[in-house]
């Protein structure tokens, strides 16, 4: 299995990409963005114009995509992977998608005789690129054996969980928490630093420290220095959170820490900042403890130092 075509090589589609032509697959890209595919040609990435090229010839065809209606499109609309995909390929959606989706997808693929993955990944775009994240495979085990060494080559591990959709689930729930998590060290790096901690100080604290975890070392010094550019964008978190709390509600399983992430993430993305990793979270914690973002200007012949809060005053009527 060495010709892998992907569709979407948006930021995590663009890191699956490196990581195949690192180990010298040969990979056809096709995004609706031209210009995401052409970043890539360098490495060695052939662009495709259609979906149904990229799919040519090809072993294994991987959606990497960031809703679940362009993910249903790519597989079952007009002109989509289930008519122009070769016989022999096996069909691997990694987007994050409702088990329901994933299921359906399954059924719909497999009686055209195709194969089937449902394989999100669990990992920021940088994550992904550098192999510190896994995969989550489900679907016909005899596909999942053949792919093998293609998730090899992307991930540190890969966990086969069962039938289609399975592991869309496993992939809400682990981020589930990485979304509490990353709201959870916003909190306590906003408790810091309205009492006069440094943020930077307080997160190399936390990575010793019993509170440490894989948020504090990915998303803790993008809080620290106010550096929010996107690996996992706030927009697209917000459209996991959907996911977790409707399915939440058809197992009835009450998820109220997710519900409340689901607000602050909103108001992050209200304020403009929908677009910024989802470490942008801060802000909003920042702003409801009354903190606002000091960054001193950068003189000729000085090196700019951290940057620092100050305390906004704020007048508070007093009661009648």
């Amino acid at each position: 299995m060495k010709r892998i075509g992907i569709i979407g090589v948006g930021l995590l589609g663009g890191a699956v990409a490196s990581r195949l032509l690192k180990r010298k697959f040969a990979v056809k890209g096709y995004d609706t963005r031209p210009k995401q595919v052409k970043a890539l040609q360098p490495q060695g990435l052939i662009m495709a114009r259609t979906i149904a090229e990229a799919a040519a010839e090809a072993d294994a065809v991987f959606t990497i995509l960031p809703s679940l209606e362009s993910v249903e499109t790519t597989i079952l609309g007009a002109g989509g992977l289930i008519e122009t995909a070769p016989p022999r390929a096996i069909l691997i959606q990694m987007s994050t998608i409702s088990p329901e989706l994933a299921r359906r997808l399954a059924k719909a693929v497999t009686a055209k005789r195709l194969g089937f993955l449902d394989a999100p990944m669990s990992g920021t775009s940088a994550m992904v690129k550098r192999g510190d994240c896994a995969i989550f495979v489900a679907g016909d085990r005899k596909h999942a054996a053949a792919c093998q060494p293609v998730f090899d080559a992307i991930a540190k591990k890969t966990f086969y969980v069962g039938d289609a959709g399975m592991a869309s689930l496993a992939k809400l729930a682990t981020n589930l928490l990485v979304g509490l998590n990353t709201a959870a060290l916003a909190e306590a790096l906003v408790l810091g630093a309205k009492g006069g901690l440094a943020p930077a100080v307080l997160v190399q604290i936390l990575k010793e420290s019993a509170g440490a975890s894989k948020m504090v070392e990915v998303r803790g010094p993008l809080m620290a220095s106010h550096r929010f550019d996107a690996q996992m964008k706030v927009d697209l978190f917000l459209k996991d959170f959907k996911l977790m709390l409707e399915e939440g509600r058809r197992l009835e399983v009450p998820l109220p820490l997710t519900s409340v992430t689901q607000q602050l993430a909103t108001a992050t993305a209200v304020a403009g900042r929908g677009e910024e990793d989802l470490a942008a979270i801060v802000t909003t914690f920042e702003l409801l403890a009354g903190l606002e973002m000091e960054r001193p200007s950068k003189r000729a012949g000085t090196k700019v130092q951290s940057s620092r809060f100050k305390v906004q005053r704020k007048t508070r009527s007093r009661p009648p």
